[in-house]
């Protein structure tokens, strides 16, 4: 009978020794198993919250709808505006960039009016605490000193009434604030405790805001001050800006809204201002 010949007995050499400890220590892998709808579910969830976070917090989207700030921003530029810098400092984040308003800067607050308290507007600061406003011609003086403003508008017969002069307007604060003039009722009584002399003078905690597109804008002038805690933050960018109409703001209803979106598809390429796109505000 032909036994099968057994491999002679040795002693293994100290380097296979090694090799098979090492193979015998090496973590057997697993196979990879497919994410189960629970957790791919979860994983969004956890992006969406942090981008609801971040856009709730930091940072927040508005659509500019009317010319009071123009040149600065037209209707219909779509700005991300930073709601961090110019919000009240806070222990639970010392970590965060915080400063106060300054003059000049564009910000986005709410309305300090009972009528429309959750109105967002976007004007410019033109004066802080303290500081003493009033206007000739269309020109502001701060503290005794005319502001050279070349983007703000100014009075003028070009055949639109409303860029006409108008005392009220034009030489704020020189006429007494009346519902007549478009004033609240509120500001017409509370503008003469603000007045010394020819000027407005800013009280603690609040700013003075107008805005760029001065014979345009419904701002300070009619409505009073900005309390700072209504102050949102600050435009930083256009990230988008489409051709719209100006009286488009006023079009609510659900047939107009849908029949605008029909417009902004079809003409998405030939009326967005493309030069616009990353266009810093200033």
């Amino acid at each position: 009978m032909t036994k099968i010949a057994e491999p002679p007995n040795r002693e293994l050499e100290p380097k296979e020794v090694a090799d098979a400890d090492a193979l015998a220590d090496a973590p057997v892998k697993e196979e990879e198993r497919p994410e189960t709808p629970l957790e791919s579910i979860s994983s969004i969830c956890a992006v969406l919250a942090v981008g609801l976070f971040v856009m709730t917090f930091i940072f927040q989207m508005f659509e500019i709808p009317s010319a009071s700030m123009e040149q600065t921003l037209l209707i219909g530029d779509h700005v991300l505006v930073d709601r961090v810098t110019l919000a009240p400092k806070t222990s639970w984040a010392p970590f965060l960039h915080f400063r106060p308003v300054h003059r000049g800067d564009v910000i986005v607050f709410l309305k300090p009016n009972p009528e429309s308290p959750d109105l967002f507007l976007v004007k410019r600061a033109i004066g802080l605490p303290g500081d003493r406003i009033h206007l000739r011609q269309g020109i502001v003086y701060l503290n005794g000193v005319a502001q050279n403003e070349p983007q703000a508008g100014k009075p003028a017969y070009d055949g639109e009434p409303q860029h006409a002069y108008n005392a009220y307007r034009d030489d704020f604060p020189s006429v007494p604030a009346s519902v007549e003039e478009g004033t609240t009722a509120s500001w017409a009584l509370e503008m003469p405790t603000h007045l010394e002399g020819d000027d407005l003078v800013v009280p603690p905690g609040k700013v003075f805001a107008m805005g760029d597109n001065r014979t345009e804008s419904l701002d300070g002038r009619y409505w009073g001050f900005v309390p700072q805690e209504n102050i949102v933050g600050r435009p930083m960018f256009v990230y988008w800006s489409f051709e719209t109409p100006a009286d488009q703001i006023y079009k609510t209803s659900a047939g107009d809204r849908i029949g605008f979106i029909s417009h902004i598809v079809l003409h998405f390429f030939d009326q967005t201002r493309w030069k616009r796109t990353l266009h810093i505000i200033r």
